[in-house]
């Protein structure tokens, strides 16, 4: 077995005290049960036909997230930290919300503490001020955009700084709400408490409005994000359809993947050219994007061109190196298929309209729609239950409509992408009737 696909799931040591939390212990009795070490569930769930059954190693089976009926850690000696690092994201306040009401009400841990703007609010050089939590802090938090912590991007480097922090503070759970960088940083961080031989849970809730962290169905945000990004989609098809050869031109996140954009597209059914960073695609030539727009708007008279930030990188890129999270700096894809669209207009005498639209700081900011606000409870809860049961190396995952225990080291892996093959690009296809390929080769 490859360490790739490795499940295992580490712990602090043996549980031995009894959670606070009362449920049952059988099946059957109509009452909520605890869950047991010994439940898992697959990742790979796919099938044929008289396939020989087979037995499973511990390691290719999922740990199901749950309360255990013997936790690690004795709730009146807990002192957990919550911290929220990167970009925006709907949803990062139920997420905070949940792991602080979980810990108080359900563990009635009362030493709950907020570090501010990322993993910089770990760092002596800048003197922040730590955010006391509990109930009444967190109350209303859920019905706000962004994070009451702050957040920031970087200082992920700074391993042993942030080790010093925790053990100065006295810490003994950390949780990390962040995408691949800050999860990186966390089990960098989590590793180095283990050399101090320092019991620290570090469990993470993953972060990514793009959906790219790998074996997770969904992260947090996502919905929200497609929700939004439909209503820009909405107002481009508006203006488009409105004008003559109107057209509506809306760039979306999507770094390295294109899901959001795919998903919009699937969600509206108004996108007429889906442009995502998996698939290549030429501006020029006869069956390049210029062309085939061309086309439509001599068939249908207006157009509408949804476009992942990641996109079409070969004629925007920037040499300026990374952000601070590691993050290539990206050319800006929309504003250059804003300029070449309308200047190939202009050279075709072809009277046109162009309406540009990037609502991406707006879909960042933005509350988390009721799917997302479930979802993140739910998130938040099990992170603070795998904490007290001792668990630590390990974020938070839905895999295949079950919330699992999923080790840190697999999410960060390796990124999750559109599969051009898959089933999910093929619908795209058949909703926006553009070529299967928009390439001169």
């Amino acid at each position: 077995m490859s360490r790739e696909k490795d499940f295992t799931i580490q712990t602090l040591g043996p549980c031995k005290i009894h959670s606070p939390i009362a449920l049952s212990r059988e099946y059957g009795d109509s009452m909520a049960n605890y869950v047991k070490d010994d439940e898992f569930i697959l990742y790979d769930i796919e099938a044929r036909p008289a396939d020989p059954r087979k037995t499973y190693r511990r390691e290719e089976l999922l740990e199901k997230a749950g309360p255990r009926e013997m936790i690690y850690y004795n709730p009146g000696h807990v002192h957990a930290a919550v911290v929220t690092c990167g970009g925006l994201c709907p949803g990062l306040n139920d997420v905070i919300r949940a792991i602080v009401r979980c810990l108080w009400y359900r563990y009635r841990v009362r030493r709950i503490t907020g570090i501010p703007f990322g993993y910089r609010g770990f760092l002596p050089d800048f003197a922040t001020p730590v955010i006391p939590l509990d109930p009444a802090v967190v109350d209303d938090i859920h019905t706000k955009g962004g994070t009451i912590l702050g957040s920031s991007r970087g200082y992920g480097d700074r391993i042993e700084d942030m080790a010093d922090a925790v053990e100065r503070m006295n810490l003994n759970m950390i949780f990390t709400i962040g995408g691949d960088g800050t999860q990186k940083a966390s089990l960098a961080l989590s590793r180095e408490l283990k050399k101090r031989s320092l019991k620290v849970a570090v469990v993470g809730v993953p972060k990514t409005i793009d959906n790219d962290l790998s074996f997770i169905q969904r992260s947090f945000g996502f919905e929200t994000a497609v929700a939004k990004a439909v209503e820009a989609v909405e107002s481009a098809h508006v203006e488009a359809s409105g004008a003559v050869n109107g057209i509506g031109l809306v760039q979306v996140m999507g770094r390295e993947s294109g899901f959001i954009a795919a998903h919009t597209t699937l969600a509206i059914n108004d996108v007429n050219f889906c442009l995502i960073p998996e698939i290549p695609f030429d501006i020029e030539g006869d069956n390049g994007l210029l062309a085939h727009l061309k086309r439509r708007l001599e068939n249908r008279g207006h157009a509408v061109i949804l476009v992942a930030e990641g996109a079409g990188q070969k004629y925007v890129s920037d040499e300026n190196g990374n952000d601070a999270s590691g993050n290539k700096h990206l050319g800006d894809i929309g504003l250059f298929l804003k300029s070449r669209i309308t200047g190939f207009c202009k050279s075709e005498n072809l009277t046109a309209t162009l309406k540009y639209i990037d609502p991406s700081y707006m879909i960042r900011s933005t509350p988390a729609q009721p799917n997302d606000s479930i979802y993140c409870t739910r998130l938040g809860t099990h992170a603070a239950h795998a904490a007290m049961a001792g668990k630590t190396e390990l974020l938070i995952s839905l895999v295949n409509n079950h919330f699992v225990h999923l080790p840190t080291y697999m999410a960060v892996s390796r990124r999750n992408y559109v599969d051009p093959e898959s089933s999910l690009w093929r619908d795209v296809l058949e909703v926006t009737r553009q070529p299967m390929r928009m390439t001169n080769e």
